[in-house]
């Protein structure tokens, strides 16, 4: 068998003992303003080391070329998975786009492996069609093989992303990681790479740690402390237990970090802990010298102490908010994921903060509708397999969320799953005109209730806690992110979602809709939907027609 090359999507994922299964179009199509994604399998008969890859076009000064890497998945997937999977057996997985330095890629006998070609449209690309040909050549020279496509870039343009879209971002995963102590240079510095990755991919909003965000920890638990806050407790005055100082030093160049990179949305962190809003987040202040725990699992969410401290700090935080010029892009939290039993809890809790900070939105992931129905969450974000009676009841400015309990039937984007189910989620949120979407792992790089730190290289199910890709999607390279295929399919999404955007005023939104549902089974909803990668391309491009026609 001679050396064999095939051109595929990016919404394939080729895996050593299958190759490609998606077809690729001789003449591929793209906008102004979008990242144009294609890859290229190889397979050899024999190993070949050191192989260079070329990409000989117009356009080579706007494309980057990784290779996709392989990383091992001992938990793809629950046991009750539903059946658009793509393969349920532990293995390895193609994920990471990893950079090709000057070593080349490498062939490796009988197997089939793939690069991956990024095209940034983003910057003034004249409209128009570009030849494209990518050769693979041999350590001797020799050219291996060559494939080439026509890429046509439309004279549209994709307007500005309006969807709010935030990734639970862990500044202590990157710390532990690193080895670089919180609010160190260093730790700044490696904190820009992935603010700015996050903004390049559709993140406009990231979780802003005020006091260490009391998410996935265990009771009695602790996070590395990240809090963007200084404080120092003082002796009481006027008949107070203890007075409070604050030092929004680090919280002020956070804000200052995001908007450079272009995070616009902050949602600052939980202020009660998940899963029942029953105690503080853990806060560290300074007293009489020394560093200590002055809130956390032993004080009640509720308490006297707790509130005289939060009634001093809030208004205190929203008078910075709004000195930074913030507050109409500012969102908060009370807790995560609180369920029927925590109903009362939650609800004294979110009066409580909603009356220090009239006017700011409080938002939190759930899925019961009694939540809302009662005025516990103005805000609600249900899960996308629990949207359905938050739709029925029309409720406002409707966000979604999906995680690891969501793998039956909806969207979402673990290693298991084809690409086309992550690639989908940009039609439903235009279709169901939804406002936000919330995931929670941007960059989890901890067991389950960080109990331990991983290495996400090695171990990409969080300690068999959820399948493999729910906890992050962003791996820690040497000096920053590198990125996955799921984190790229996701922008594409997003692109989507601003496409069909752009073609609703052009055609208006009857025909969006009419173009991407014609001839399919039913409605697309949130559990319906194409789920083969041919035919959502297909379908893309008919909206695409509209704006071309």
């Amino acid at each position: 068998m001679d050396f064999i090359t095939r051109l595929s999507t990016s919404l394939d994922k080729i895996f050593p003992d299958t190759g490609p299964s998606e077809p690729f179009s001789p003449e591929q199509t793209a906008l102004g303003g979008e990242v144009f994604a294609f890859q290229a399998a190889y397979r050899s008969p024999h190993l070949i080391r050191g192989i260079k890859v070329e990409l000989d076009s117009p356009l080579s000064p706007a494309a980057a070329i990784r290779r996709v890497g392989l990383v091992p998945s001992e938990m793809p997937c629950y046991e009750n998975h539903d059946d658009l999977v793509l393969r349920a057996a532990p293995g390895l997985f193609p994920d990471p786009l990893i950079p090709i330095d000057g070593d080349g890629i490498d062939a490796l006998p009988s197997q089939w492996h793939a690069v991956w070609v990024s095209i940034d449209l983003t910057d003034s690309v004249n409209p128009g069609s570009y030849p494209v040909a990518l050769r693979l050549i041999g350590p001797d020279g020799t050219v291996l093989s060559s494939e080439s496509f026509t890429l046509r870039v439309l004279n549209a343009v994709l307007p500005p992303q309006e969807l709010i879209h935030t990734e639970w971002f862990h500044q202590d995963c990157i710390a532990d990681r690193y080895g670089t102590p919180v609010h160190s240079e260093a730790h700044w510095t490696i904190l820009e790479k992935y603010v700015s990755s996050a903004a390049a991919h559709g993140i406009t909003m990231l979780l802003t740690p005020v006091f260490t965000p009391p998410l996935d920890t265990a009771i009695g638990g602790e996070r590395p402390t990240v809090q963007l806050v200084g404080v120092e407790r003082l002796p009481g005055t006027n008949g107070r237990e203890f007075d409070y100082s604050f030092d929004f030093t680090a919280l002020e160049r956070w804000i200052d970090l995001c908007e450079s990179c272009g995070i616009r949305y902050f949602e600052f962190s939980h202020l009660a802990t998940q899963w029942g809003a029953k105690h503080p987040p853990k806060i560290i202040a300074r007293e009489n010298g020394v560093e200590k725990r002055i809130f956390g699992w032993d004080d009640s969410s509720t308490g006297s102490r707790y509130r005289e401290f939060l009634a001093r700090f809030l208004p205190l935080l929203d008078e910075l908010i709004r000195r930074k010029g913030i507050e109409k892009r500012s969102y908060f939290h009370v807790s995560d994921e609180p369920h029927m039993d925590h109903l009362e809890k939650y609800r004294e809790v979110g009066d409580f903060l909603r009356g220090l900070l009239p006017g700011y939105p409080f938002i939190d992931a759930l899925s019961d509708f009694e939540f809302y129905r009662t005025g516990a969450v103005p805000h609600p974000i249900p899960a996308n397999n629990h949207i359905q009676e938050f739709l029925e009841n029309r409720v406002p400015g409707l966000w979604t969320y999906y995680c690891c309990g969501q793998y039956r039937d909806v969207s979402n984007r673990f290693f298991d799953m084809p690409s086309v189910r992550n690639r989908i989620l940009g039609y439903q949120l235009y279709k169901f005109r939804i406002e936000g979407f919330l995931h929670w792992g941007f960059d989890f790089w901890y067991t389950q209730h960080s109990r331990k730190k991983i290495d996400p290289w090695k171990v990409t199910d969080a300690g068999h806690a959820f399948p493999s890709g729910d906890a992050f999607l962003v791996y820690p390279g040497p000096d920053g992110p590198v990125d996955s295929i799921r984190y790229e399919v996701l922008r594409e999404a997003l692109q989507d979602l601003r496409l069909f955007r752009l073609a609703e005023k052009e055609k208006g939104r009857d025909a969006v809709i009419e173009a991407f549902e014609r001839d399919f089974d039913g409605e697309v909803t949130f559990s319906s939907y194409p789920s083969r990668a041919d035919d959502y391309i297909r379908r893309r491009e008919r909206v695409i027609a509209l704006i071309d026609g």
